[in-house]
């Protein structure tokens, strides 16, 4: 399966995900035809990423492009998650155009996917490594708007919820620090390197860590604990790809990631 067969995946995919979202809105007594419906969406775009895996004869993780069509199946499984667990009813729409958004990027700038890794990439941590760190921040996107959405609608608590996700997600990125430590070792000879991509991965570590901690010790409001979260959320973007914009990205070992 090539990427050209992509947007006609996507676009079943985002369709079916939508009419989930537009049920579990406008129908809050239907929620297992929504259900259904999303999890058609998260299929089509999984037989998708399978099909290019083979084809490939690699995991298609190299690329931006391919890490932004692992984000965007991993936000749409975060946000059915989500969803199922605490019947947030707008969950779905906003998870649905957060990967709607990343499937179009990928529609307007396709890039060339070829069948060879660099022998960095070329390790058994390769794909938990990507894998632990795309579901976490899937997981954090649900966690980002359900602060988003505490800060707007005071009459509601959404800590708790917050709570389970920030911890499951914060469980994975050290997964994805842990794996990519051993796989650095591997590849480069150090653990840690602090290569501009790494430090902001510790940097959103922290955050993460940050709102644990004031939320286990009681030590701020929930105004500032949706705070934490929201400009923790920020960092992720940061160490995800923003970080690639900074002068310092040009000494980074990551920069495989980026190629087209």
């Amino acid at each position: 399966m090539s990427w050209d067969s992509f947007g006609y995946f996507a676009v079943v995919s985002m369709v079916l995900a939508l009419a989930g979202a537009l049920v579990a809105l406008c129908r809050p007594n239907r929620t297992r035809t929504a259900c259904w419906l999303t999890l058609g969406g998260i299929a089509a775009l999984a037989c998708f990423v399978v099909g290019f895996w083979v084809t490939l004869g690699r995991p298609p993780m190299r690329t931006m492009g391919e890490t932004r069509l692992w984000y965007s199946l991993c936000v749409l499984i975060a946000g059915l998650l989500v969803y199922r667990r605490w019947r947030f009813r707008w969950v779905l729409l906003f998870t649905t155009v957060m990967a709607s958004v990343f499937c179009l990027v990928n529609l307007l700038k396709p890039e060339i996917h070829d069948a060879t890794l660099v022998p960095a990439l070329q390790s058994v941590f390769f794909v938990p490594h990507v894998v632990a760190y795309m579901f976490a921040y899937g997981i954090l996107a649900c966690a980002f708007l359900l602060a988003v959405a505490g800060v707007a609608d005071r009459r509601h608590s959404y800590l708790e919820s917050i709570d389970n996700l920030v911890y499951i997600g914060t469980g994975l990125l050290f997964v994805g620090l842990l794996t990519g430590s051993v796989w650095a070792k591997q590849a480069w000879g150090d653990f840690w390197s602090w290569d501009p991509k790494e430090t902001w991965a510790a940097i959103t570590a922290a955050g993460y860590l940050a709102y644990i901690h004031l939320r286990l010790t009681g030590a701020a409001r929930s105004r500032w604990l949706y705070a934490v979260v929201i400009v923790s959320f920020l960092l992720l973007q940061m160490c995800w790809y923003g970080y690639k914009y900074l002068p310092a990205a040009e000494t980074s070992l990551h920069l495989y990631n980026m190629t087209n």
